[in-house]
């Protein structure tokens, strides 16, 4: 699902509300949930999962192409991990 197919769907359950506003609503916690981490904060939505940064160490790698030593430096990358009722619910075994 992207976003657009998020907003259709909430647009269609959601009659009393435009599309416009829900895209916007989207929007706005997206932007804000994407503001968070980028201030190095956690987002923990309970039932679904939490948002964190993981840090990456600096490392050597190398250029596939020419197969040369390169530094690749160090970085946070984004993390989710899922809650407890969500991979209960998505657990289909």
């Amino acid at each position: 699902m992207n976003r657009a197919n998020l907003i259709r769907q909430l647009t269609d359950q959601f009659h009393l509300l435009t599309a416009k506003d829900i895209e916007l609503s989207v929007r706005a916690i997206l932007d804000e949930m994407a503001c968070c981490l980028a201030k190095g904060g956690r987002i923990e939505i309970r039932g679904f999962g939490s948002f964190g940064l993981n840090y990456r160490p600096p490392r050597k790698g190398r250029n596939p192409k020419s197969g040369a030593s390169v530094m690749i430096p160090a970085k946070y990358a984004p993390h989710f991990r899922a809650g407890k009722e969500l991979r209960e619910r998505v657990d289909i075994s």
